[in-house]
């Protein structure tokens, strides 16, 4: 009887040992604010979407008060491929997408007769701009990301919008469920 009695006490603490678990939960959603424009008054929030350990996709939305720039508004989707060694973190290229809408701002032309410049105000503007962009990003034991990028696109459709734009900052942010 005793050594059934130490058998079940043994099988018993093995069963309750094997079936508690540590549940790791795998962060897959990213948001970030650019500290670098807020600092300039613009505003642009990112959220991310991680589809593995070295890739991501999301979008960035972009804006600003009219008339302080030439692009006011803009939505970047964009495709990150990472380098790193821990989860889509490290270095990274990233091809993205822009649709960017603004003014071209004012004109001066000089005439000679009245001896001075004349001012006109060129129209607003939507246009569709393809880029990629080259970055790092690191991320901390407790969720919180810092991330530094820079890139470049070129306006496609509009003659009056801009023929090259830049994306990029310092973005702070954190990484959740």
């Amino acid at each position: 009887m005793k050594k059934i009695l130490i058998a079940l006490c043994l099988s018993s603490f093995f069963f309750g040992y094997s079936q508690e678990k540590e549940f790791t939960s795998i962060e897959k959603n990213e948001l970030k604010a650019n500290v670098f424009l807020f600092v300039l008054s613009p505003i642009e929030i990112t959220y991310e979407r991680i589809l593995n350990e070295d890739s991501g996709i999301g979008a960035s939305v972009y804006f600003m008060k009219k008339g302080d720039a030439d692009i006011n508004f803009s939505l970047s989707p964009y495709y990150r491929a990472y380098f790193g060694k821990k989860r889509a973190a490290g270095f990274f290229v990233e091809g993205f997408g822009m649709l960017n809408s603004g003014n071209t701002g004012y004109h001066s032309i000089y005439d000679p007769i009245r001896d001075d410049y004349i001012y006109t105000k060129k129209d607003n503007f939507t246009d569709v701009a393809l880029g990629f962009s080259l970055g790092a990003k690191w991320v901390h034991k407790k969720k919180f990301i810092f991330e530094i990028s820079g890139g470049i696109g070129r306006n496609l459709l509009n003659s009056d919008s801009p023929d090259v734009i830049g994306r990029g900052g310092i973005n702070l942010g954190y990484r959740f469920n």
